[in-house]
């Protein structure tokens, strides 16, 4: 079997990394990586994809820093001629950004089977444009493979159990790689704070409206005044705080580079608490038992709400350090197990494995 696999962003690469090793130890599956370039940063790309040993993409497409049209465009264009040059009998995605959109669309219009890793997830905010990605992409994918079990429900509410797909949920792959490279995390060679709190910001509908950010940092300055809110820049939140003249020069928060995946595992390790407006960073914060703050007003990751490991503060300033103020002094149960027992990548490769040789994968 020759499977296609598509990633273009971070998450996306941390999840590739898990499966591509079960691969590699599989002689049934030959895999080929296309990289779309989504993740402008090329330094970041590059440093991800060397510490977790992801195998070099054949091809990379270099498309980035366009409109969600455009981007999704000339992917879907790009990705169509590699799976005419390639035939892949299969098309790997992995969540819900416009890599994942475009590679499932070209491989269906082309009729290649489409597997969607981390499918079923639902913020139920058609707002943004992750929502819009993953229920698309699961509406034409051939097997489903879920996290989690509110994951599976999503689907089957949707009528996805009534179609023609395979519908599985084998655990977060996510949590594969946490496990895997807990013991190789790695100290960022700028300097950090004995205590602090770690957050990242960079989802568009809080960097690119100007309020909404301005009421963010307010309420990560005022927190910094006690404990120092460590953030590791993302080029686009630079961008944009830079247009917003945000004085870089005073604030109280601790700024620094941008960071590996293995030295995000070492701020995770050392941090009084995650605040964050990413999804995978949500989970993060609970493989590694740190409480976390998200910085949006819903969460796809429901269960973690339920369980008492994450609060959704909102972006609002009062409400942000309020609700801060009252995870900090919670201490939940973490021998809850959510997301499976860490052979989530192996189970994806195991049942990919038992379609090699059939016409019909379903």
């Amino acid at each position: 079997m020759k499977c296609l696999t598509i990633i273009g962003a971070r998450p996306q690469f941390i999840k590739a990394a898990v499966v591509s090793r079960a691969i590699r130890h599989n002689e049934n599956i030959e895999e080929i990586i296309v990289h779309t370039g989504q993740h402008y940063d090329n330094s970041m790309s590059d440093l991800f994809f060397a510490e977790m040993t992801i195998p070099k993409p054949k091809y990379n497409l270099g498309i980035c820093n366009l409109s969600h049209g455009a981007m999704t465009g000339q992917m879907l264009e790009q990705i169509e001629k590699i799976i005419w040059h390639e035939q892949p009998d299969i098309v790997l995605v992995y969540g819900d950004t416009n890599s994942t959109l475009a590679g499932a669309l070209a491989a269906k219009k082309l009729h290649v089977k489409v597997a969607h890793v981390e499918a079923g997830l639902r913020s139920f905010n058609m707002n943004m444009p992750e929502e819009i990605n993953r229920i698309l992409t699961d509406r034409i994918s051939d097997i489903l493979f879920c996290p989690t079990q509110t994951a599976m429900n999503n689907l089957q509410k949707e009528g996805l159990g009534n179609m023609s797909c395979q519908i599985l949920n084998c655990g977060d792959v996510m949590y594969d790689a946490a496990t895997f490279y807990a013991s190789q995390s790695r100290k960022p060679t700028e300097e950090i704070p004995p205590k602090f709190i770690l957050c990242t910001v960079h989802r568009a509908e809080n960097t690119d409206n100007e309020k909404i950010l301005r009421s963010i940092l307010k309420a990560l300055e005022q927190l910094s005044e006690n404990i120092p809110v460590l953030i590791p820049l993302h080029p686009r939140t630079k961008a944009k705080l830079t247009a917003i003249q945000y004085d870089f020069d005073n604030s109280k928060i601790h700024f620094i580079a941008p960071v590996g995946y293995l030295e995000m595992i070492f701020l995770l390790q050392h941090c009084e608490l995650v605040m964050t407006d990413s999804g995978g960073l949500q989970k993060e914060a609970y493989f590694f038992h740190r409480n976390c703050v998200t910085l949006r007003n819903e969460t796809e990751w429901i269960e973690l709400v339920t369980n008492g490991f994450n609060s959704i503060a909102g972006v609002e300033t009062d409400n942000i350090i309020c609700t801060v103020q009252k995870v900090m002094k919670q201490n939940p149960d973490y021998s809850v197990d959510l997301y499976g027992d860490g052979n989530a990548g192996q189970k994806i490769v195991n049942h990919l494995s038992l379609c090699c040789g059939q016409d019909k994968i379903r």
